[in-house]
């Protein structure tokens, strides 16, 4: 009988106990690295069946085809809602990590011109956000997606991508390794810890963590939690990480346009920046790409 490894069930990293690790010192002495997300997608009308998407993501009427109504939401953030949010994030002059589609880098050119004119972090995110990797895949049809996906945004922005968002946090157990095959460097598909950490890969991914407990589209909409109660949530979560910065800590907020965009809950967005944006003694506000490559290099040090 294989004898079990202490916490896990895979050997894609080790098992780590928070109170046993070293402090991580950001750059400048800074206590807490803090990353703003604003995602880029494009959700198809009527995508192909064997395509697989997260199935939470329904319409108001419910989870049918073609449907509508939901596609006509989220197509509102590409339309008003991004430009919604980048005048409010704009504020604060923010630097801004985008999980882009290839679709939607193809579709969309005034976005990302704007984006590019502010000098983002384009990080793959798949060919389409209703189009995730899982088990069900096998490597080449996995290698085809990171491919057209990575040369995408090398081709339309003119920078090749150090970093993978995938649809959903879709991933199956061999998905880490292709992405390392591609020379990647860090990915942002496991939600599983405050800083970052080492993935058994070769060559090794930094993991970044993508959290989903404030991201807008988990709380508002698939938990159905209040606008009031997501801001609250946000700040509390900042301010829980502030406080444990002399350990070393790592805050990702992620924005969806089609979500935080809308008029009556850009409001929140506002109050949110207003509480944790403002630079502050022991914060690091960095892309995700400068957090992956900060860590690596403290592991070398």
């Amino acid at each position: 009988m294989t004898q079990p490894r202490p916490g896990m069930d895979h050997d894609l990293y080790p098992y780590s106990a928070m109170n046993r690790r070293p402090a991580i010192s950001w750059p400048d002495g800074n206590g807490l690295a803090f990353t703003v997300l604003l995602h880029l997608e494009f959700w198809r009308l009527d995508p192909p069946k064997e395509d697989w998407r997260d199935p939470r993501y329904q319409g108001a009427f419910g989870n049918f085809y073609p449907d509508y109504t939901g596609y006509t939401q989220r197509e509102y953030g590409n339309r008003i809602g991004i430009f919604r949010v980048l005048d409010r994030l704009d504020k604060f002059g923010l630097k801004l990590t985008v999980p882009a589609n290839a679709a939607a880098l193809e579709r969309y050119p005034a976005i990302v011109e704007r984006l590019m004119d502010r000098d983002v972090e384009f990080v793959a995110a798949g060919t389409h956000s209703d189009r995730m990797i899982t088990s069900k895949l096998d490597a080449d049809a996995q290698r085809w997606m990171i491919d057209e996906s990575v040369a995408t945004v090398e081709r339309i922005t003119g920078r090749r991508p150090t970093g993978w968002a995938g649809p959903a946090y879709g991933e199956s157990e061999i998905t880490a390794g292709l992405l390392a095959e591609f020379g990647l460097d860090y990915v942002m598909d496991w939600p599983n810890d405050d800083q970052p950490y080492m993935l058994n890969t070769k060559p090794a991914l930094v993991s970044v963590p993508r959290q989903p407990e404030w991201d807008d589209g988990e709380i508002m909409w698939l938990r159905k939690v209040p606008r009031e109660t997501w801001e609250d949530m946000v700040v509390a979560a900042f301010d829980r990480l502030y406080e444990e910065r002399a350990a070393g800590r790592y805050f990702s907020l992620s924005l969806h346009p089609w979500i935080v965009g809308q008029f009556h809950r850009i409001r929140f967005l506002e109050q949110v920046l207003e509480r944790i944006a403002p630079p502050r003694d022991g914060v690091w506000q960095a892309t995700a790409g400068e957090v992956a490559r900060h860590f690596r290099a403290l592991q070398s040090d």
